[in-house]
């Protein structure tokens, strides 16, 4: 059966619509509650020890256009001698929400400095959030270590 001009336009005008709906409904971003964002993270650290060392610090976590500073405490246990102080850069990725950026990290390294140095650092915490720093350390160390540290949002 033959359809009209004017009919035949008004579908294939309904069906264009259409198809663009459905494309810009694929083309959006997830929701920010279900989507893993990267935070870019500056943090200082001091530590000292011998056998068991321990360190403290703070840092700021930059997260989606907001910045979260957040206190750093830890131990490692292994080869520990000597002192530092390092300013570290880096990111956090596998970020839901800020508060699974909160937690306890475990980490397996070592590194050497006398005077100065390099250090750096992968962590990862029980919610999958994984912390990749590096940066200048000044001081004397001698690390090979299995290190725990803790992060808390202020």
């Amino acid at each position: 059966m033959l359809q009209n001009p004017e009919r035949r336009g008004r579908h294939r005008a309904l069906r264009l619509m259409m198809l663009l709906l459905l494309a810009l409904g694929l083309a959006a971003p997830a929701t920010p509650s279900f989507a893993q964002a990267s935070g870019q993270v500056r943090a200082k650290i001091v530590k000292a020890g011998l056998v068991v060392g321990g360190g403290a610090g703070s840092g700021v976590l930059t997260y989606r256009g907001k910045s979260y500073p957040f206190k750093i405490s830890g131990l490692s246990f292994g080869i520990t001698v000597g002192a530092t102080v390092g300013r570290l850069d880096g990111w956090a990725s596998g970020i839901r929400e800020v508060g699974d950026f909160a937690g306890t990290y475990s980490s397996v390294g070592g590194g050497f400095a006398l005077v100065g140095g390099v250090n750096g650092v992968h962590l990862r915490n029980e919610k999958g959030v994984t912390i990749v720093l590096q940066g200048p350390k000044a001081g004397l160390e001698l690390a090979a270590n299995i290190s725990q540290i803790t992060i808390a949002l202020k």
